[in-house]
């Protein structure tokens, strides 16, 4: 598995923030379609953006228990690339979703301690991939953006040839930490490169790019 082979930017609602992403290095970018998020866009703003993407970077739409309407109108409108549940989304409702819209699936598992990955088994075969997230504070009103990494050591026991993109928590300050010590084959960062909840921060989007984009050529060529 080739380290960090993705790196996506998520949360994105403007051009400035796009931009950013793309032009320093982000493979994917993802929008959220949610409306208790701060990062939450509107399906029109977010087609509108994605028509200077191109073939630069993946488009991923993140829902939450989303229901087939709201889907309909996003695959129509912004055509994405992948779908992310991040929701409780059950084993049955992936398939149907993947049936019905013929894209790939990243199922969101949300996790605290080593017991939590047991909650991947049922999607093993059924999520194209999946994406370990910090679980959210007790009460929380959202499942993800929190700011709040997990402990990455418990993932030391899942099989080497799993596949899965690392979120929660991840900063410029300590993404070659979780990289070290996950390998994982793609990194997905929101509130890390943001200035408050919601708004990307051109600068930090860079920073962490740099950092995560020569990480990934060092180990390449190793």
């Amino acid at each position: 598995m080739t380290l960090a082979r993705d790196i996506k930017i998520c949360g994105l609602r403007t051009l400035e923030a796009l931009d950013a992403a793309l032009v320093n290095g982000a493979n994917q970018i993802g929008f959220v379609f949610f409306p208790m998020s701060p990062r939450n866009i509107s399906v029109p703003l977010a087609a509108a953006l994605c028509d200077g993407i191109d073939a630069r970077a993946r488009v991923v739409a993140v829902t939450v228990n989303a229901d087939d309407r709201l889907l309909d109108e996003i695959v129509a409108q912004v055509r994405p690339d992948l779908l992310q549940l991040h929701g409780s989304e059950t084993p049955c409702r992936v398939t149907d979703i993947k049936k019905r819209y013929k894209l790939p699936v990243v199922k969101a598992i949300s996790v605290h301690s080593r017991p939590d990955l047991q909650n991947i088994v049922p999607y093993y075969n059924i999520a194209d991939r999946l994406l370990f997230d910090a679980k959210a504070p007790k009460g929380a009103a959202r499942p993800g953006g929190h700011g709040i990494p997990f402990d990455w050591h418990i993932l030391d026991g899942l099989n080497k040839s799993a596949d899965y993109m690392l979120s929660g928590g991840l900063r410029v300050d300590n993404v070659a930490e979780a990289l070290a010590i996950t390998r994982a084959g793609g990194i997905d960062i929101s509130s890390g490169v943001e200035r408050v909840p919601g708004v990307k921060d051109v600068c930090l989007i860079k920073a962490f790019l740099e950092v995560v984009v020569n990480i990934c050529q060092a180990a390449t060529v190793k």
